[in-house]
């Protein structure tokens, strides 16, 4: 039976460890939190009061749970990936990351962490529309897995896949890890929108206009258009920008309602990848001369601290463009 280490026992982390659970594999996940870890060992999850189905096992000790199988599954905050990994003395490993964001120093996607910590390690990334309370109750959802290697993607598919967790493939693995990043960010516009009592209307075209900024800048980091209208994109926007459970768009939300943004991310208690990554892109497309309007108003409402109604008004008040760019 493999055995599999999760890198990380928050919510997400600990929802697909009850999914792998059910399909009876031996898990160890390594979690810097006592009160977690314990929790774990006892065999129930810490959030939900979920039990496994096959207890698991938990560390503080980032070796012993390196060494524990060939498989490893990244559910860490993205900026702690690389801190992690380079004490790992990671080697020769497959390495699923689930973690969606870029980088800030960098602007690396996860993979590309993973690659410049282990250059022999198969990296894999996990993305799409799937809160972590839903998958650990196993409630339906469709993800997607992306890769290079055929065959290690439809071996490690099988690991995940089941009637409840359905899982695509694709070979395009900037763009699903692209989508997963940017996302996060239209949300918390999306948020700070409702926030400020705009409607639904507002709110549409907000996702819709923030789908062709995320084709824009991620196709010229190298992700395929069509790959944005798949799960990673389009599935995961629609979904982070519109429940009350997303923490990106609850963040902008409170932010809307005249919540500072540190008092927001106090509120919510978890880590928010928008509030991080909107700071890697900033950079970025400044840069690269994209052009990225919601992105760099998501940045001056939530790290300048402008005011989000005059914000929005600048946005609104920009020169109509084309909808689509021309061929």
């Amino acid at each position: 039976m493999i055995r599999i280490t999760i890198l990380g026992g928050g919510r997400w982390g600990t929802a697909l460890g009850l999914l792998l659970s059910k399909k009876g594999f031996d898990l160890v996940f390594f979690e810097r939190n006592p009160s977690v870890v314990d929790a774990l060992r006892g065999g129930r999850d810490p959030y939900w009061g979920l039990e496994f189905s096959k207890k698991p096992m938990a560390t503080n000790i980032l070796d012993e749970a390196i060494e524990f199988s060939d498989l490893l599954l990244i559910a860490l905050p993205t900026q702690a990936v690389r801190e992690v990994l380079e004490r790992s003395g990671l080697k020769g490993k497959i390495v699923v990351s689930a973690s969606k964001g870029l980088e800030i120093r960098t602007y690396k996607r996860v993979s590309q962490i993973v690659k410049e910590v282990c250059k022999d390690c198969k990296v894999l990334a996990l993305s799409g529309p799937s809160f972590a309370e839903e998958v650990a109750k196993g409630l339906p959802c469709a993800v997607v897995l992306a890769g290079e290697e055929v065959e290690v993607l439809r071996e490690v598919k099988k690991l995940f896949h089941s009637e409840t967790f359905r899982v695509y493939l694709s070979d395009d693995i900037v763009g699903v890890e692209l989508g997963g990043a940017l996302k996060n960010i239209i949300a918390i516009a999306c948020g700070i929108s409702d926030g400020l009592g705009f409607g639904d209307n507002a709110r549409a075209s907000l996702i819709t206009r923030g789908l062709a900024e995320m084709i824009r800048v991620g196709s010229s980091l190298g992700g395929r258009r069509e790959t944005f209208y798949g799960l990673s994109g389009l599935g995961d926007l629609v979904l982070t920008s519109t429940s009350s459970k997303s923490r990106n768009r609850t963040f902008g939300f409170l932010i809307g309602q005249g919540i500072s943004s540190e008092e927001a991310q106090a509120r919510i208690g978890q880590v928010v990848e928008g509030k991080e990554t909107v700071k890697a892109v900033k950079k970025l497309t400044q840069e690269l001369n994209l052009y990225a309007p919601i992105s760099w108003a998501v940045h001056r409402v939530v790290v300048e601290g402008h005011s989000p109604k005059a914000v929005a008004q600048e946005l609104l008040l920009r020169p109509p463009q084309r909808e689509f760019e021309s061929p």
